[in-house]
């Protein structure tokens, strides 16, 4: 008689340890970028000491002021469109220092 299932042996899952963010230099950068996305540029805002969730709450935010889509990726907000001169007042009148960063 072979074997037909078994709990026993194979792969096991195994949890992916929390992830350690660089700290920042304190100044909030936002960046224009279209490299990958058909010609579409985005707002990229980096630079942010903040997890995953507040990083959420600050994207809602700035979509809303910007009134566009985005999305928070690897620790930074990605916001959709060029809208860097109304990311920086809002993040300005946050408290933040913000530099914009790139061409």
């Amino acid at each position: 008689m072979s074997l037909v299932y078994s709990t026993d042996v194979g792969r096991i899952k195994q949890e992916k340890p929390e992830e350690i963010r660089p700290k920042g230099d304190g100044i909030v950068r936002i960046q224009r970028e279209t490299k990958g996305r058909k010609g579409k540029g985005v707002c990229i805002v980096s630079g942010l000491d903040m997890n995953d969730t507040e990083l959420k709450l600050v994207a809602a935010e700035l979509k809303k002021v910007c009134g566009c889509g985005g999305s928070v990726k690897d620790g930074n907000i990605e916001i959709q469109g060029d809208n860097r001169d109304k990311i920086k007042a809002h993040l300005e009148k946050k408290g933040h220092k913000v530099k914009l960063a790139g061409g």
